[in-house]
């Protein structure tokens, strides 16, 4: 490796041709190479699909590969943890799903790892390397707003299929982790500290799993935040993110996906102005963001010390409600 990255996907998921395929394509700089499955069989048929030359048939087979120099890694929630140690392992660069383990003492784990190996090891929030999000960062540091007192996000959308894994608390699965792990890190993004959590009420779709989930928080310095994920209630679609300071607030529509319909709006005492960006999709700056890090050493947000962070606060929120904490997948 010297001037690209090449990068093979753990496993045949939906997500992989938004996520890493297709801004693959249109980068001078990735590739991707190879896909393992579960069965050659299955790697085989989404390869063709996706135009990925090598395939492997089992996960090992892939991470032994010597043509392969860096892994996205998609699998379900539980098994991101162990396939990442496996990953850095072999010596390979990671890209890893939100969440980025079941609970916050795996996150640490791999954490550890990743500082002990040298190599990048970045959790996939995508939203986070759009210039949306940068100009979010910028505004909340430009301390225009003046002292916050409240922040909130909130990711929900339908998803009533209640046999997809992210209902499966064997994967650990759940709202806060699916659409909370957006929220929460939305929310650290918006109040610039870390918070503790005061409280969290969960609506269940099984006794160990969530199908929404409210939280509010507390900032160190003295300034309050919400969170609400949902997977199915009665709000069926809400993709917001908002700051309350003494001088105005901060308002964005759709921070996930800026590639559609979405806007920035900042009111001040004296001023009000609104923003869009442009449609160049959110994963294509995050693969981005993975290969400059990977290439050229530069620095990134979504960091393994910050998806232990992130994980805090998760587990946080499945206590205060009253919930076990996700487990790692045997």
């Amino acid at each position: 490796m010297t001037d690209h990255v090449r990068i093979g996907v753990l496993g045949a998921a939906m997500i992989a041709p938004a996520a890493v395929i297709r801004p693959a394509r249109s980068s001078t700089v990735a590739e991707v190479v190879a896909v393992a499955a579960r069965s050659a069989e299955r790697a085989r048929t989404f390869a063709d699909k996706h135009g990925i030359p090598r395939v492997h048939g089992s996960y090992e087979d892939l991470l032994a590969d010597p043509a392969v120099d860096a892994v996205y890694n998609p699998l379900p929630n539980g098994l991101h943890g162990k396939w990442t140690l496996a990953a850095l392992k072999a010596g390979k660069h990671v890209l890893c799903e939100k969440p980025f383990t079941a609970n916050a003492a795996e996150a640490s784990s791999v954490a550890a790892a990743a500082a002990a190996s040298g190599l990048v090891v970045m959790e996939a929030f995508h939203y986070r390397y759009h210039p949306l999000a940068v100009r979010v960062d910028e505004i909340i540091r430009s301390g225009v707003l003046g002292p916050l007192r409240h922040v909130e996000a909130s990711v929900c959308f339908p998803l009533p299929a209640f046999a997809n894994i992210r209902y499966d608390y064997s994967l650990a699965g759940g709202a806060m982790m699916d659409a909370g792990c957006y929220a929460v890190h939305m929310a650290r993004l918006l109040g610039g500290e870390e918070p503790s959590v005061r409280s969290a009420r969960a609506l269940l779709r099984t006794p160990s799993i969530d199908r929404a989930m409210r939280a509010t928080l507390r900032f160190p310095s003295g300034h309050t935040g919400s969170v609400h994920a949902s997977l199915w209630s009665a709000t069926a679609l809400k993709l917001s993110m908002k700051a309350i300071g003494e001088n105005g607030v901060l308002s964005v529509l759709n921070p996930l996906g800026p590639h559609v319909f979405h806007r920035l709006s900042l009111r001040l005492k004296d001023r009000h102005s609104s923003e869009t960006f442009g449609r160049r999709a959110t994963y294509a700056y995050q693969l981005d963001a993975f290969t400059d890090a990977v290439l050229h050493g530069k620095a990134f947000p979504t960091t393994a010390e910050d998806a232990v962070r992130n994980m805090t606060v998760i587990d946080a929120i499945y206590r205060a409600a009253g919930l076990p904490l996700r487990r790692p997948t045997v």
